[in-house]
């Protein structure tokens, strides 16, 4: 008799809102998961220990934790505090996208993914609601599908590493109601761009904008957390 195999799957996990739900979606899929989380010099430290959240309330198998110093680069200003954080509306690609953050977090997903054996990698990009990040279009996704399929073990022998992007194509209050009906606990997550070390969130940036309005528009009670 065949054992059949079972799929293993490296999900990308800030401790942000979307890669919450991407992990809920990967377990849902029947993926063996394992997590992987980036303290890269972030300004929001606390993001990290609602990764670690995530990831144990999210079924993984193992959660690693990568140390990389982006702040050496800088660029950002989630990685310099010299560069503040808007919290107005701004146009263009924001001064908090962080330079080929997500090619650096894709390499190290892809070359566990190698090691494991494993059949995909998600990540909770979304092109919808969010800031204009290059690294988060489809046109992207697809580039780097190729450079998996060419520049791996696994692509050049004929098997595939899929990049999966569930989230890519939904609205803030779509990912909501889909983690939603996953039994996502989002009071776990922080999203906010300059969170204090305790996780609660300014509620003036991009990307607490974007959360509460998602919030509003799913009709979902929002467990955010905010500075006084």
């Amino acid at each position: 008799m065949t054992t059949q195999k079972t799929s293993r799957a490296v999900v990308l996990v800030s401790g942000g809102l979307d890669s919450a739900t991407c992990l809920a979606i990967a377990n849902d899929r029947g993926f063996e998961c394992y997590a992987l989380s980036f303290d890269y010099g972030q300004r929001a430290s606390s993001e990290l220990d609602a990764a670690r959240l995530v990831a144990t309330s999210g079924n993984v198998l193992e959660h690693k934790v990568i140390e990389l110093n982006m702040a050496a680069i800088g660029g950002s200003a989630l990685t310099d505090t010299g560069i503040s954080v808007p919290e107005q509306e701004s146009q263009g690609i924001p001064v908090t996208y962080v330079p080929a953050r997500n090619t650096v977090f894709l390499s190290y997903a892809l070359a566990w993914a190698e090691v494991l054996k494993a059949d995909a990698i998600f990540i909770g990009v979304n092109a919808l609601d969010y800031s204009g990040y290059p690294d988060c279009r489809p046109e992207y996704i697809e580039a780097f599908q190729t450079l998996i399929n060419l520049a791996t073990k696994v692509g050049v022998e004929g098997a595939v590493i899929s990049l999966e992007t569930p989230l890519i194509d939904l609205t803030k209050a779509e990912i909501i109601k889909t983690g939603a009906g996953l039994s996502v606990d989002y009071a776990a997550t922080v999203s906010c761009y300059q969170a204090d070390p305790e996780g609660r969130a300014c509620g003036q940036c991009d990307s607490c904008r974007f959360r509460a309005n998602g919030f509003e528009k799913a009709e979902v009670e929002d467990p955010t957390r905010y500075r006084e």
